[in-house]
């Protein structure tokens, strides 16, 4: 097989990985339609607010994991740093634009820890304990996971880094600054919910 089908095949390969939708299953065993309730998102915040804690836990695992394994299996067939990279992106992608879910998703924060676990671990492990100290601080999981995403290029400028590897977190942090425009609408007007916050 040729470099440029094995860098296809392993771009779609982790666009699928990312698209299977952890928190819809976890949620549905529940007899629950995570897309109706709460935000509406599949991700673990809403899962843990609409279904409980070990559902919540459940996703928080295996979200990352279909980054990881995405990652993983482009190292396995050979590709460069780049075609990690890629195939990380897609899965991402596919978490948030999902194929399954008619391109609905969720907002890829723990798939993208789990794609630079594998491409940077060091720096993913640093932005992931920004997000999380932003998150105790402030109790918004949604500006605590942009602050981690936004950590995580600047990071990279910091120690040792690759084009691949800045081209691939400067895209995740976009990309989660545009699946979040919603919570930073609702920052700006003060309405967003903190954690732990009943929904009134």
């Amino acid at each position: 097989m040729t470099e440029a089908l094995l860098f296809a095949l392993s771009v779609v390969l982790g666009y699928l990985l990312g698209s299977v939708p952890t928190g819809y299953l976890v949620a549905r065993v529940r007899g629950i339609d995570i897309q109706r309730v709460g935000s509406g998102n599949i991700g673990a915040t809403n899962v843990l607010r609409a279904v409980g804690a070990l559902p919540a836990l459940m996703v928080a695992v295996f979200d990352p994991l279909k980054g990881a394994l995405a990652v993983l299996l482009a190292m396995l067939l050979g590709l460069s740093e780049w075609g990690m990279a890629l195939a990380g992106l897609a899965a991402v992608l596919g978490n948030n634009f999902n194929i399954f879910l008619r391109l609905r998703g969720g907002k890829g924060i723990a798939t993208s820890i789990g794609v630079f676990l594998v491409i940077a671990p060091v720096a993913a492990l640093a932005a992931t304990g920004i997000g999380i100290f932003a998150i105790a601080i402030g109790r918004y999981v949604s500006l605590g996971s942009l602050v981690g995403m936004f950590s995580a290029p600047l990071l990279l400028v910091m120690g040792h880094w690759s084009p691949s590897s800045l081209f691939l977190a400067t895209a995740l942090f976009f990309l989660a600054m545009l699946r979040h425009r919603d919570n930073l609408g609702r920052l700006s007007l003060g309405t967003e919910r903190r954690l732990g916050m009943r929904r009134q």
